[in-house]
């Protein structure tokens, strides 16, 4: 065992002294089933870099089995990395320690962050190597979710015309996820619109954050509105809206600012294996379709202008304020100066009256100086200390740092897991200074600079 998320597992109802013992362990490394487990590999369907591939499926995940709260709320429980299923594809269905360690790590950062995402339960080394580039440790990773049902589990029925069963898939995303679509004239119509909703609100939190998924295909997207699936993901250090992490994202298909344009491209894609289910003329159902998928620019747009004009002091912004944001970012990616700290210093230049730690963030100066001036002249009539109150809440100090995460898997991969504890550990109160870890608030130096980040599939 290298980490049990106590909380959680509380949360969810599970005895804690019981997942760490010696039978919880072995129920973590797949090697002995939990009661009432009937193990299961999902299969799906997706678009993969724009191109669709019919079958696809759980590769190398698990899915053990549900438990539902004492709230009701159910939850998956799923294992990442335990062995091949009947989708692995002629690979080994094991994973590399370093995915385990890195999706561990930024799942639980961002749901300390407040972004609706799957959770991290339990991280496991075992004890067996992989073959990669080369031989890996290798390890497992359990996973919760409020569901795995993802937009190429809908097109998984619907590109075999299988369309009695989308309507059973759809009817019990209704229950599962949107019942009170159940009170909408045409209920898929409302789980078409609820799932939009969800996902466009979902990316602009991302980003609020300056997070780039990195592999948006269309089986990486949950239904229920949960961030899934991180492999080649990663948080800006310089702004760059061009930015890509994935190694084999070679077009920049799915960089920083294509993100929105994307989740509307997927939206497409799912509401397309929904068409049947909203009208029993085509062109009708194809009208609703498309009037649904015309709410995500205006809900995206209105939901990032929110986030980005609070990182900047102004609550409820409007075209204007947002006019401000777009301003600064230009001036960030001229002057390749670093998201977190420009955003995160802002409040203290605001208190201090000394404009000359965020000035130092850009090479190219003359940019945010005027723009200092700008948004001190609108910021004039409103009380400081709330404006300083609200940018504190909205922008972190620590954020997951690629150089960080890959110092804790290099450590990791040779036995030692401090580092990957007190990572995580800090990651757990992102909006709070702390002295003495003010090194994990800092940008990398030129020679830490993470490139490139890899699935590890």
């Amino acid at each position: 065992m290298i980490r049990l998320n106590h909380d959680l597992a509380n949360k969810l109802g599970i005895d804690v002294a019981r997942l760490g013992s010696p039978e919880g362990l072995a129920i973590l490394s797949g090697n002995q089933l939990a009661d009432g487990s009937e193990p299961l590999a999902m299969a799906y369907s997706g678009h993969q870099f724009g191109g669709f591939s019919p079958q696809l499926g759980d590769g190398r995940a698990i899915l053990l089995g549900e438990v539902v709260r004492h709230d009701g709320v159910r939850h998956d429980i799923q294992l990442k990395g335990s062995g091949p299923t009947p989708y692995s594809r002629r690979g080994d269905g094991r994973s590399a320690l370093g995915p385990v360690l890195r999706e561990y790590i930024v799942s639980e950062a961002m749901a300390a962050l407040g972004v609706p995402t799957t959770r991290a339960l339990a991280a496991v080394a075992s004890g067996d190597k992989v073959q990669r580039e080369c031989l890996m440790p290798g390890g497992v990773f359990t996973r919760v979710a409020q569901s795995h049902i993802r937009i190429g589990t809908f097109q998984w029925f619907a590109s075999r015309q299988d369309y009695d069963n989308v309507k059973v898939l759809a009817d019990y995303a209704i229950q599962r996820h949107y019942p009170d679509a159940q009170h909408h004239e045409n209920p898929y119509l409302g789980l078409l619109n609820g799932v939009i909703e969800r996902q466009a609100k979902l990316i602009a939190h991302w980003m609020q954050f300056g997070f780039i998924h990195g592999v948006m295909n269309t089986d990486n997207m949950s239904i229920s509105g949960e961030t899934i699936d991180y492999g080649p993901c990663a948080f800006m250090d310089i702004y760059d809206p061009l930015k890509t992490f994935s190694s084999i994202d070679h077009q920049g298909r799915y960089a920083f600012a294509n993100q929105s344009s994307i989740g509307q491209w997927n939206l497409t894609r799912f509401a397309e294996t929904l068409l049947p289910l909203l009208d029993d003329d085509l062109k009708q159902s194809i009208a609703k379709a498309e009037s649904a998928l015309g709410t995500f620019s205006d809900i995206h747009q209105t939901e990032l202008q929110k986030r980005y004009t609070a990182k900047i002091g102004i609550e409820a912004g409007d075209t204007a304020d947002w006019s401000i944001v777009e301003a600064l970012l230009v001036a960030m990616a001229e002057g390749n100066a670093d998201f977190t700290l420009v955003f995160r210093h802002l409040s203290d230049t605001l208190e201090s009256g000394n404009d000359s730690l965020v000035i130092s963030l850009f090479d190219q100066p003359d940019a945010i100086i005027e723009w200092l001036t700008v948004w001190r002249a609108r910021l004039h009539e409103c009380d400081h200390s709330q404006v300083v109150s609200l940018m504190r809440r909205t922008n972190p100090v620590f954020i997951p740092r690629n150089h960080r995460i890959e110092e804790a898997i290099r450590s990791g991969n040779n036995g030692d897991f401090a580092p990957f504890h007190r990572l995580n550990d800090l990651l757990q109160h992102p909006f709070t200074a702390h002295a003495e870890f003010t090194e994990f608030e800092d940008a990398p130096l030129p020679n830490e600079v993470v490139h490139a980040t890899f699935c590890g599939t």
